[in-house]
């Protein structure tokens, strides 16, 4: 078993030797940053979001300056997430990157997300430690049209890096549920409204829910509804993209 795992180092670190470091994300020879996996160039267009955001919900302002403060929907409906953690804002190369991850079997993004997802973790909520992972969870017929969940791949990947277990059953997907997009909020709660349920129920366990992008949030709202009434201790809300609704 050890010569096969010598054998096994020995082979990659050849592999290396001959063929160039690509970056996933603009598919360019460069040198990679670990552990992110990612060329310079397109890390340095990953920025955090920006300090002027909702403290709660991590949505951004429309001014770049100001301090944190809780946004209107927060202060009039309480999320039962304590906080949201997210890579930074959806648009440009990170927009592209969700795109490409989510729709276009872009599946070998899932460890440099998840990478970026940890780091951000790690500097924004270093005394959160979650007891349990758990993703957003797709309906059976989308999940079969889709091939993939890109919220179990980032789940799984995160549980790796933080040594935490992924539950990918306990949340589920009652009913299908029409697209999102282009609805307006109203409208995305009601669509919503008993989609998910738990396996079974929680005992107080500290949740890192995960998806791959907050616009409005009514989906994770609903999802941390569930949780909460299950269950579940403080959950924090880990995702790639925030997207600020000024946009």
């Amino acid at each position: 078993m050890a010569l096969l795992s010598l054998l096994k180092s020995e082979l990659s670190g050849l592999f290396d030797l001959l063929l160039p470091a690509t970056c996933p994300l603009c598919r360019a020879e460069s040198p990679l940053i670990a552990p992110f996996g990612l060329c310079p160039e397109c890390l340095a267009q990953l920025p955090p979001l920006p300090a002027a955001r909702c403290p709660r919900c991590a949505l951004p302002y429309a001014t770049a300056d100001g301090t944190p403060h809780l946004c209107e929907s927060c202060l009039r409906r309480p999320p039962n997430f304590s906080r949201v953690v997210a890579v930074g804002l959806y648009h440009d190369l990170l927009r592209e990157s969700i795109h490409r991850f989510k729709y276009e079997q872009g599946i070998d993004l899932d460890r440099s997300l998840a990478a970026l997802l940890a780091q951000r973790l790690a500097t924004e909520t270093p005394d959160f430690r979650p007891e349990l992972i758990i993703p957003v969870p797709l309906h059976l017929s989308r999940l079969q049209e889709r091939g993939y969940n890109q919220s179990l791949l980032l789940a799984r990947r995160l549980g790796k890096e933080l040594q935490v277990p992924t539950a990918p059953r306990r949340l589920r997907r009652r009913r299908p549920t029409p697209p999102q997009q282009g609805l307006p909020l109203a409208a995305r709660r009601h669509n919503l409204c008993g989609a998910f349920g738990l396996s079974e129920p929680l005992h107080g366990e500290r949740i890192l829910l995960v998806d791959d992008v907050m616009t409005t949030g009514a989906t994770l709202r609903e999802c941390a509804n569930v949780l909460h009434a299950g269950g579940a201790g403080e959950i924090l809300v880990a995702v790639i993209g925030r997207a600020p609704r000024h946009q």
